[in-house]
Order: C-alpha cells, then structure tokens, then sequence
C-alpha cells in the first residue's frame, strides 16, 4: 500500500480533514494510525477502502489504484467503527449475504443448502471468535461485542490481501480481545495479510511494525515503536530510600531533574544509570529501570502538537 500527499478537504470548510498524508506499508505488515478523535483517521480509511474520494494525492491499495475502485474492494476486507449488519437477518445470514455478495459461492436459500467449503469456514471462523452458538440468532438480539465479531468474520471471509480495522475491539472484553489478536496473527502469517489498524489501546499499537501518528489531519511521527520511543523519551531510574529528601539533594546535586511524586524518578541514559547510582551515598531501598510506553511517548507527542 502506497499513499501520496493524500489531502481531503470537505465542503464549506477551512482546513483540510487530512492535509498531505504520505506513508508506505509493505505487504504483511501491521501497520497502526494513531491520533486523537477528528485527526484524520477514519477519513483515511474511508478514502483506502473506495467510500470516500480524496481531494488530491496518490494511492495505491493492494498494487491498485483508487480510480479502479472495484480492483481494490476485491482485494480489501474492512471493519468500519460503526456497524454495517443488517439488524434483521441471523449472524450467519450477514455472512452468507456477504460471501454471495463477492461471488465466493453460489446463493442457496438455507445455511444447509450452502457448500460445505462455506460452512466448514463459518464455523471456524465462529468459534475462533467464540461465536459458533449464535450463527442462527438475529443481529438484533446479539450484544454490541458480539456484532463486532461477526463482522470481522465477515470481512475475512474472502481471505482479503489487506485488511481494514477501524477500533477492531472496541466493545469487546479482555478475553475476546487476546483472542481476536491471536487470530489475527494466525492470518497475517499463514495468508502474509497486510493489515491496516485503528485504534486507542496503545498495547494493541505496541504490536504495530509502523507506527503513524496523526494530529490535524498531519503526520506528526512516524516509525516503528521502539524507533519512535528513542526519539523523544528515555528510560526512567526509580528510586527510593527512608531518607527521601537527601535523596532527592543527592540527586539534583548530580544535575538531574527529578519528577515530582514517590518514589523519585529521574531519566537517564542507560550507559548514565550505573554512574549515577555509584555517585549515591544514600542508602536505596527501592531501584529500578523503567522502559518508556508508547502510551507516555504518545502523549508527549500530542502535547508538543498543541
């Protein structure tokens, strides 16, 4: 995937939406778009996946370009952030409709009718996700978490090269979202699925082979995780010990800052961690080294963009 000072500006309107995006995603990646509400995100997704038009700039979706829209809807598969089931229709009808709909098999009125390839698949599919007893219920009558997995089994149904996840687990609990990532992993290296993901759990981001973080509809950073945590944070020496305040003496004696609560906690290089502790004649009762999250290196970053 191949996106181009990709600019979107919508009528009536004096900024633009998505204002000269570029990034690259090789095939097989997870690649993670980050960004507060209304930094362009969804609008992005919505221009890849063919149900938006761009203002200007270059795209190319599983090695097609967007002017032929339909060689990329063959070829993607997308879970919107609002649901797109029909509320009226059982779980599997959605799918049977789905499958009929990409010429995947031919229309049989009944679930028992359909080709065993089809029902082999669904079934699979449904219990990975923890959905196999509820195929038959109308979409109406399933929880908010429930409909979400059916439609990611929906869109993975035609084993699509690259699949759209647009906050893939939001409703869902902890336990179907392990499972739903433990799947989706089974598909990116068994399929090489190139996989395209939106979201506000950083751990989920933390998985990301690329990073792009979004503010006003601007790329603000971008890279791999750990690349970007080593551009603007650094690792944190915890400290403690009975004497708190000649601790903190000793510590800004040696030129560091010391952030505010308890324990103390100071940044430091990794290679400067060892001296600084040698230099201390306080005795510690509490040490350790802490990894900066992407979570702290994404707020900083939203900060500075203010």
């Amino acid at each position: 995937m191949r996106v181009r000072d990709l600019v979107k500006r919508y009528r009536n309107t004096e900024h633009n939406a998505v204002d000269g995006v570029s990034f690259e995603v090789p095939e097989g990646e997870l690649f993670c778009l980050l960004g507060p509400n209304g930094a362009g995100k969804t609008t992005i997704v919505s221009i890849l996946t063919t149900t938006l038009n761009a203002t200007s700039g270059e795209v190319r979706v599983a090695g097609h370009d967007l002017t032929r829209p339909h060689l990329v809807r063959r070829n993607v598969g997308i879970v919107f952030q609002e649901p797109s089931l029909d509320m009226n229709l059982t779980a599997e009808e959605n799918i049977r409709l789905h499958a009929i709909l990409y010429g995947l098999y031919p229309w049989r009125p009944s679930w028992r009718l359909m080709p065993a390839d089809y029902r082999t698949q669904v079934r699979e599919l449904g219990e990975i996700l923890g959905l196999d007893g509820q195929l038959s219920r109308r979409v109406r009558t399933l929880s908010g978490g429930t409909r979400r997995k059916l439609e990611i089994i929906r869109a993975l149904l035609h084993r699509p090269r690259v699949l759209f996840l647009d906050e893939p687990t939001a409703g869902l609990d902890p336990r179907s979202r392990h499972d739903l990532w433990a799947y989706l992993r089974q598909v990116r290296h068994r399929h090489g699925t190139t996989v395209l993901l939106t979201t506000h759990y950083l751990e989920e981001a933390e998985a990301a082979n690329t990073v792009c973080v979004l503010a006003r509809g601007r790329v603000i950073e971008y890279g791999s995780p750990a690349a970007i945590k080593d551009r603007h944070t650094r690792p944190e020496l915890v400290l403690d010990a009975r004497d708190r305040a000649g601790l903190r003496r000793e510590l800004l004696a040696l030129g560091l800052t010391v952030a505010d609560g308890e324990p103390l906690r100071v940044r430091v290089d990794p290679s400067g961690a060892q001296r600084v502790v040698r230099a201390l004649r306080t005795e510690l009762t509490h040490l350790q080294m802490v990894q900066p999250t992407l979570e702290q290196t994404y707020l900083l970053l939203l900060e500075r963009a203010r």
